[in-house]
């Protein structure tokens, strides 16, 4: 204490004021976020460091798990995922059997469709077509009911060579009805009871069958969209004549070629370059990635239908932790220490050298360095910013006895001394 002798009182007080200042906004800041989980928009700092720009700006994405939501655009890992959810949902709402089974439709689809029809016409079951079909669609005579696999579906071209056999056209009747060519006492006559039971059959099992399953819905988008995995157009040998790029292709070359542009960027207007291109690519990871993630809230909102009253009372399902997760609570719990720490002057020393290790780490993650794109927001800042600012108050901090001073470390020091000699 006598090396500090010199200190005027009004510097050790404004010393003091500024460690209870960072202290106190430290604290805030840690309980503010932790109010945000009660909200529908919990703070989190995926956006943070998904968008970290500098040197370290590989490191800090990898902390997301997923910086580049390429996860989102692959069927297996969207699909095992909706398998998990679908584990966990059942046992945290203890569901019935035939909830599971609705669910388990929901997402897998039905094995397959059908609609009863008394007897099979004649002219239909003798058909060649329908017997082109039949890998389709079957007659099953115990039952009395068209059966439609559930993973081939009854598509509308299929539909419309049921309807051909018994010489039903579906579009052009309907024209004539519109038109006045016909009316509906019409169709009576056109087609005996047999006949209009296995069209009135035929259309109940199409629309059941075009219902797809959430996972089915995910491949069509994933698999089989040409936007998202291209096309590729051959000739009459077989031979490829062009091949077409899809959005996911062109989203994965334009983030490899932003990181090699990123590691050459020197100079400002470099940084004016990768700021727009960044840009660009975050609207075509948003139109890529936007559907998928629609499907996904889809499912589990059809999934909450299914719960009864009793069970929409129990504690909502929590989702499944993410890396992001522990970097949350780590960034919450540091700044609810520190500042308690801070403010108490207990561990002062010790409390300022983390925090102020902290915010260098904030630092980092958008450094305001030549030739670095700069950070959202209005704050404009060139080598030192308000982080760094802050950083270097707390190492002067704990350069100083500050908690003796005013704080719980006085009491430590009273309670630790040894007594003179």
């Amino acid at each position: 204490m006598r090396s500090f002798s010199r200190i005027g009182g009004l510097a050790i007080l404004m010393i003091i004021v500024l460690r209870l200042s960072i202290g106190w906004q430290f604290l805030y800041e840690g309980l503010w976020k932790v109010k945000s989980y009660q909200t529908a928009k919990p703070w989190s700092a995926v956006g943070y460091l998904k968008n970290s720009q500098g040197p370290f700006r590989e490191k800090f994405r990898e902390m997301t798990g997923d910086p580049d939501e390429m996860d989102w655009l692959n069927y297996d890992k969207v699909s095992s995922k909706w398998e998990n959810w679908q584990t966990q949902f059942e046992k945290h709402y203890k569901l019935g059997d035939r909830q599971k089974s609705t669910l388990d439709k929901l997402l897998n689809g039905s094995k397959s469709f059908v609609a009863n029809l008394e007897v099979l016409p004649e002219k239909v079951s003798q058909s060649k077509d329908f017997q082109k079909l039949s890998k389709i669609i079957k007659y099953d005579p115990g039952k009395k009911r068209l059966v439609v696999d559930g993973v081939r579906h009854l598509v509308p071209k299929d539909k419309a060579r049921l309807y051909k056999i018994i010489g039903y056209d579906e579009a052009k009747y309907n024209e004539d009805i519109k038109s006045g060519k016909k009316t509906p006492a019409d169709f009576e006559k056109d087609f005996s009871d047999e006949e209009r039971k296995f069209i009135k059959a035929v259309g109940d099992v199409f629309k059941r069958s075009s219902r797809l399953s959430f996972k089915e819905k995910l491949a069509a988008t994933l698999k089989a969209d040409p936007e998202y995995v291209g096309k590729t157009f051959r000739d009459k040998k077989k031979e490829i004549v062009e091949e077409q790029k899809g959005q996911v292709e062109v989203y994965q070359e334009l983030l490899n070629r932003y990181k090699e542009n990123s590691e050459k960027a020197e100079q400002e207007f470099q940084a004016d370059h990768l700021s727009k291109q960044w840009t660009e690519i975050q609207q075509i990871r948003a139109e890529l990635v936007g559907p998928v993630k629609a499907l996904d809230s889809g499912l589990k909102d059809k999934a909450i239908g299914l719960l009864t009253t009793k069970q929409l009372m129990m504690e909502p399902l929590a989702e499944s932790s993410s890396p992001v997760d522990s970097v949350n609570m780590m960034t919450i719990g540091c700044l609810l220490l520190f500042g308690i720490l801070l403010i108490c002057g207990l561990f002062t020393r010790l409390a300022a050298i983390g925090g102020a290790g902290m915010l260098i780490m904030f630092y980092l993650a958008f450094p305001p360095w030549p030739g670095v794109p700069p950070a959202p927001g209005p704050e404009h800042s060139f080598i030192i910013n308000k982080n760094m600012i802050e950083a270097i108050a707390l190492v002067m901090i704990a350069t100083l006895p500050t908690g003796q001073w005013f704080g719980l470390d006085r009491v430590l020091y009273c309670f630790f001394k040894k007594p003179k000699k």
